[in-house]
């Protein structure tokens, strides 16, 4: 990890450099002859996508529609944008018949079944580095993007708010930098959003927890600042935050996400007492608030958690005692508070009354539940 974060630090300039010059191979090669070269990738980075600008650029082939054109168009740039496809996934991405593009998906369009369209893109693992050009926003039937795994860099171009029916977009374990793509906040129908493993920093909008999510994660990054007070109207059952930087308290509206299932802080810079409100999540499974400042003593509804499976507490400055009743959750398999200054923990957490139950080591206070 360390050897690839230094990596990182580059830049998109020199990785692309370094790439053409140690590992030329003919993947390089668009095969687009019917688009001129100066057509292609002739938008700067991140700019907009000017009105009409599929029109401006001229194709030799016929289409089923103008749709599958400007699909046509987009994925050319992209290829152009692609300096390193050691797995040869886009080998066959020249020619009109975009649908057939390996990682390229055609279904019917929403608006008109009658159209065929490119409603996805799956690249996951193929380990292409490059960048996303602006073009992309010509794919505007495109729903779902999965580019986990990869070596793309530079930052989400505001392009993609044309995207308009985005539903999965999943860019992690990537080298992604800049601010948080607030290209996002565009998307009304998006439910997934996930940009683990990335460089993006700075704080979180707000408004990213007003939408109507179903998971977020957005762990192994660089992000800062306060956990938005929004956090409250979020609608997700999944969001992690782990290893970043995050600071300040766990603001006091998380008890309103009647949603939640899974919520993991670990490994960031919060600090202060437990709400009292973080008792009110009657419904979460798993919650991880390991490695950060946290102080005070434990909520005495923490008792609450009637449906907590795993729930890890460790490495914090927490004191008092660990109460009996967290110990004798009904749901509990595995419970860590070890690295606290806990002065007294009850006998129900030393030695649980209940089978199949393995205290690893007191010392470190901690016991597991065996599944």
């Amino acid at each position: 990890m360390a050897s690839r974060l230094s990596f990182q630090a580059f830049g998109c300039f020199h990785l692309f450099f370094w790439i053409f010059f140690r590992s030329f191979t003919p993947t390089f090669t668009v095969e687009a002859s019917s688009i001129a070269d100066r057509q292609l990738l002739s938008l700067p980075k991140n700019g907009k996508l000017p009105d009409g600008y599929e029109y401006m650029v001229k194709t030799k082939e016929t289409f089923e529609n103008e749709r599958l054109r400007r699909a046509f168009i987009a994925l050319q740039a992209w290829k152009k944008a692609m300096y390193s496809d050691p797995m040869n996934i886009t080998s066959n991405w020249f020619g009109p018949n975009v649908c057939g593009y390996k990682g390229v998906y055609c279904a019917q369009a929403i608006d008109d079944p009658k159209l065929k369209v490119v409603a996805g893109i799956d690249l996951n693992h193929a380990d292409i580095a490059g960048y996303l050009p602006v073009e992309l926003g010509l794919m505007t039937d495109v729903a779902l993007i999965h580019l986990n795994s990869n070596r793309f860099c530079g930052i989400v171009p505001e392009s993609l708010s044309e995207l308009t029916l985005m539903h999965e977009f999943d860019v992690s374990n990537n080298w992604f930098v800049g601010d948080f793509p607030k290209v996002v906040l565009s998307w009304r129908s998006v439910k997934y959003i996930d940009l683990r493993f990335n460089n993006f920093e700075g704080c979180l909008p707000p408004e990213l927890f007003e939408k109507d999510l179903d998971a977020l994660f957005l762990n192994d990054n660089r992000f800062t600042c306060n956990i938005p007070e929004t956090i409250g109207k979020s609608t997700v059952s999944v969001v992690t935050f782990a290893n970043n930087k995050f600071e300040g308290c766990i603001p006091r509206s998380i008890g309103k996400m009647s949603n939640l299932d899974e919520i993991i802080f670990s490994n960031n810079n919060l600090g202060g007492c437990f709400p009292q409100e973080i008792g009110l999540l009657r419904n979460v499974t798993i919650l991880d608030v390991s490695k950060n400042s946290f102080v005070g003593s434990l909520p005495t509804n923490f008792s609450g958690f009637e449906k907590v499976d795993v729930l890890d507490i460790s490495g914090n400055k927490l004191t008092g005692s660990v109460p009996e009743d967290i110990c004798k959750l009904p749901s509990l398999s595995s419970f860590k508070f070890s690295y606290n200054y806990f002065s007294e923990e009850h006998m129900a957490c030393i030695k649980p009354e209940r089978k199949n139950i393995v205290v690893e080591d007191a010392g470190q206070m901690y016991w597991r539940v065996s599944t």
